[in-house]
């Protein structure tokens, strides 16, 4: 097998993993392999469904977080998380993706986000915490349990309001 992407150190962010050819949209740059070790949530664990973390085996760790990536998540038949072109990337480029993608929180990132994007959030956070508009147009490339997550908290709180509503009559 040919290598498609490798590590190298990066400016100011430590390492990250880079294109050593070139990538369309849709196209997987790391198949995600399962660490068969149980564990709780942490600066490096994937979130895996509502509630199961874990971690990813080879490069998967060493994935940059960026507010404005080159890359998505599609979670694979195993659970483990390909990542995947979000549009053209060129061999020698960096491949990052949000690390909201992946997960509904995070708390484990206290120092603020150094991604360097224009549209920088300032500190890496969660899928809960995106604007709508970038849940949007990360459509496709995102965990699919994130999407029912917030289907279901949408659903908690409309049956609360109801609720409220009726109570109130």
């Amino acid at each position: 097998m040919t290598a498609t992407i490798e590590q190298r150190t990066t400016t100011g962010r430590g390492n990250g993993i880079f294109a050593l050819k070139s990538f369309r949209r849709g196209d997987v740059v790391l198949v995600g392999e399962l660490d068969a070790t149980p564990i709780k949530n942490h600066s490096h664990a994937s979130q895996l469904s509502k509630t199961k973390f874990g971690f990813h085996k080879g490069l998967s760790s060493k994935f940059n977080h960026s507010c404005d990536p080159n890359c998505g998540i599609i979670v694979n038949d195993t659970g483990g998380h390909n990542v995947v072109a979000l549009g053209d990337i060129s061999a020698g480029e960096e491949t990052t993706y949000d690390y909201a993608m992946r997960n509904y929180a995070i708390e484990h990132f206290p120092d603020a986000c150094i991604c360097g994007a224009p549209n920088c959030r300032a500190s890496i956070t969660g899928w809960r915490d995106l604007p709508q508009q970038r849940k949007d147009a990360y459509a496709g490339f995102v965990a699919p349990y994130l999407i029912e997550i917030d289907r279901e908290k949408t659903a908690s709180s409309a049956a609360s309001a109801a609720s409220a509503v009726s109570a109130g009559a």
